[in-house]
């Protein structure tokens, strides 16, 4: 590869890195896919742009940047996925006549809603 683009993918990386650490405080399951996306490819992009002469550094900073970026989301991921499943669970136990409810909130919205 040219000089010019192995310079490019150093501060591609970086600029992925960057991405992905701030989708990780969105609080947005698509800002968590994008972002996860983002530091995956920011990781990629980064080990080829370290074999640049003039932005190593700025390649090395793109890599370790991606890298937190995937692990915070990952975490994120994880997290979601233990709050989706206590609500579920806490829902399930809660001794509510779920078929009921559901009665309930079409009586009422029938009222609204005349056709």
């Amino acid at each position: 590869m040219d000089k010019a683009k192995l310079n490019n993918m150093a501060v591609a990386g970086l600029i992925l890195g960057i991405v992905s650490i701030v989708f990780a405080f969105i609080p947005h399951w698509i800002c968590y896919l994008l972002g996860l996306v983002a530091g995956i490819v920011g990781i990629v992009i980064s080990v080829k742009g370290r074999k640049s002469k003039d932005k190593k550094s700025m390649a090395t900073a793109g890599l370790v940047l991606s890298i937190i970026g995937t692990v915070l989301l990952g975490i994120m991921f994880v997290c979601a996925i233990c709050v989706l499943a206590g609500v579920g669970v806490a829902a399930a136990n809660s001794g509510i006549d779920w078929s009921e409810l559901s009665n309930e909130i079409s009586s009422a919205a029938s009222g609204f809603i005349k056709f």
